[in-house]
């Protein structure tokens, strides 16, 4: 029993890790493709949802779901939008290695919030990493002034994911992963629409170049509808603050892809690097020092 609750333990792990390696390409595909970034998430949720609706019809999938379950979930989505957003608007004023940095604050959002939503004890430990990154981040915001928007940007970005990935882990007990991306993507796609609408209208809506549209089409169905919903399903068996943790090492895929794709390694200060060795370390080393915890613990 024990065995099999570990191989479905190692399971989840090597989905999340290979999921957080496609969001780790997200970034890519934000800096090649040239509309905005609110455009951007537009085509992309769009495809998304669309993707995921002719899935469940090829698959004859009952999606019905309570009033009150599709309201939390179409609100959720004003959050992924949002996220989504800033995420890709971040890169565009900055770089791609410094919003992927950025949302690695993800882990002392998630730390913070958790427990309050979930009404549980404060982890010190959790806490602990979750200043550490900070520290991370704080160093690269010090001698990354150039980037000071992008930062603050990416910060935000990672708030609005934390609180999303927080409201998964509840609703994941009770539907099946692909129903929560769907009607989260729904919401989202709508709230962007009206966004869009309060905003100037659909006629600014610009529409994609040829060069941007396989990009486009990559990024709402494998980066986002495929990678969406195994994000959300390895959360049965993973707390919110593991995914967390888990999904900084999206820095680590997403930089080495920035060098090889733009050679943005190139443009980055010292005092980027030691931040981002700060944070990497902390996501490495939180797992070892949870585990001695336990160990003296038991004692």
């Amino acid at each position: 029993m024990e065995q099999s609750a570990n191989n479905q333990l190692n399971k989840n792990l090597l989905i999340l890790h290979f999921t957080v390696f496609i969001w780790g390409f997200t970034g890519i595909l934000g800096k090649l493709i040239s509309i905005t970034a609110v455009n951007l998430v537009w085509y992309r949720v769009l495809i998304a949802f669309a993707t995921l609706f002719l899935y469940f019809k090829f698959n004859k999938t009952a999606i019905k779901v309570s009033r009150k379950t599709f309201l939390q979930l179409f609100f959720t989505g004003a959050l992924v939008g949002g996220h989504w957003i800033l995420f890709f608007q971040a890169i565009k004023v900055s770089t791609v290695s410094v919003t992927l940095v950025c949302l690695s604050s993800l882990t002392l959002f998630t730390a913070v919030f958790e427990p309050l939503i979930n009404k549980k004890p404060v982890s010190k430990l959790e806490i602990l990493s979750g200043i550490l990154i900070i520290t991370g981040i704080i160093l690269i915001f010090k001698f990354e002034t150039q980037y000071t928007l992008g930062i603050i940007l990416g910060l935000l970005s990672a708030c609005f994911a934390s609180l999303f990935s927080i409201i998964n882990s509840r609703q994941i007990k009770k539907l099946q992963a692909p129903v929560i991306a769907f009607y989260e993507l729904v919401g989202a796609f709508a709230w962007i629409s009206l966004f869009i609408l309060c905003s100037g209208g659909f006629k600014h809506l610009s529409l994609p170049h040829s060069a941007d549209i396989g990009y486009l089409i990559i990024l709402g169905t494998i980066c986002t509808s495929v990678a969406y919903v195994a994000g959300v399903s390895v959360m049965r068996e993973l707390s919110a603050f593991k995914v967390a943790l888990i999904t900084n090492l999206e820095p680590v895929y997403g930089i080495i892809m920035a060098f090889v794709f733009f050679g943005d390694m190139h443009t980055m200060s010292l005092g980027f690097w030691v931040g981002a060795v700060i944070i990497l370390s902390t996501i490495f080393l939180f797992p070892v020092a949870q585990k001695q915890i336990r160990q003296y613990r038991a004692r």
